[in-house]
């Protein structure tokens, strides 16, 4: 059970590697940062250390509790990161799948609304600009 808050890219298979012994189910989840104007080169994070960590931390506490998760990891890049590349990634594990599925989307949901992550976009010009918290992230925090 851990989180991680790192500048350099991750390796799924090692994070996996052990993770979830003896549990029924392991769901992964990695993020990919994504252009949807065509115009974005990369996506630059920043964070408070200390504080981000106690936060994802806190966060995977309460999806063990909540879905009876054996284990659970979060891993989150900050820095410049290129279009197409990981930027964070879950694993939960637990005895049965609905459990594991449901602790992933549970801690996506928070990690979107409430990780003391903040973002640029950065152009291929150079431009950036912040971007800003979505009302469809909110919604789907509310359902838990």
């Amino acid at each position: 059970m851990s989180a991680r808050v790192q500048t350099a890219p991750f390796d799924l298979a090692a994070e996996l590697a052990g993770f979830g012994a003896g549990a029924g189910a392991v769901v992964t989840f990695t993020g990919l940062v994504r252009d949807d104007t065509g115009r974005m080169a990369a996506l630059e994070i920043e964070h408070y250390p200390g504080m981000t960590e106690r936060a994802l931390a806190e966060y995977g506490q309460a999806a063990a509790a909540r879905f009876a998760l054996s284990d659970w990891r979060i891993v989150h890049r900050h820095g410049r990161i290129g279009t197409g590349q990981p930027i964070m990634m879950v694993a939960t594990a637990a005895r049965h799948r609905c459990a594991a599925f449901e602790g992933a989307d549970y801690l996506m949901d928070w990690l979107k609304s409430r990780a003391p992550f903040w973002k640029r976009e950065i152009a291929h010009d150079g431009a950036a600009r912040w971007v800003a918290a979505k009302t469809g992230d909110e919604d789907a925090l509310a359902r838990w």
